[in-house]
């Protein structure tokens, strides 16, 4: 049997994280939540802007959090392809593992801008991911962006 763990993704638009948040469910045999998914299901058109995203984005939040926690508490990995992109996104991310003291893990995609805008450009011009982030959106977004610290008592890997 798995031991429950919960696995977060960190990384700028277009890293790659949600092709590895498919590739660990499939490995660890887990239940995977995507935020983009959840977004684009509920809130079809309404995500006109950053301000769109971080609304509804935390409403998503107080609806999934619980279902994370009974879903670890119940033995069941789970992926949550969210960006754990700043410190107060891990710090929450961090405490739906600690509600159940069930241990986690971190992926961060260690991946350049210039690669994440490339592969941003591809995916949009292929129109098959849930969200198309413009340039100013990426740059934007990226500013927010922040490496995960040591002090922040994660268990990090970086690919």
């Amino acid at each position: 049997m798995t031991t429950p763990t919960l696995h977060l993704m960190c990384g700028k638009i277009a890293s790659g994280k949600s092709t590895l948040a498919k590739v660990l469910a499939d490995n660890h045999a887990a239940i995977l939540l995507s935020e983009d998914h959840w977004l684009s299901m509920l809130y079809p058109g309404e995500i006109r802007s950053v301000t769109d995203y971080v609304r509804c984005a935390h409403r998503i939040r107080g609806v999934l959090g619980p279902l994370v926690v009974s879903l670890l508490a119940a033995g069941v990995c789970v992926v949550l392809d969210f960006p754990a992109n700043t410190v107060s996104d891990r710090e929450w991310l961090r405490t739906l593992a600690d509600q159940t003291q069930t241990q986690h893990c971190l992926h961060y995609l260690d991946v350049d801008e210039e690669t994440c805008r490339a592969r941003l450009h591809v995916r949009n011009a292929e129109g098959l991911h849930d969200f198309a982030a413009t340039d100013a959106e990426f740059d934007l977004i990226t500013r927010y962006f922040s490496i995960p610290g040591e002090g922040e008592g994660l268990v990090v890997v970086v690919h």
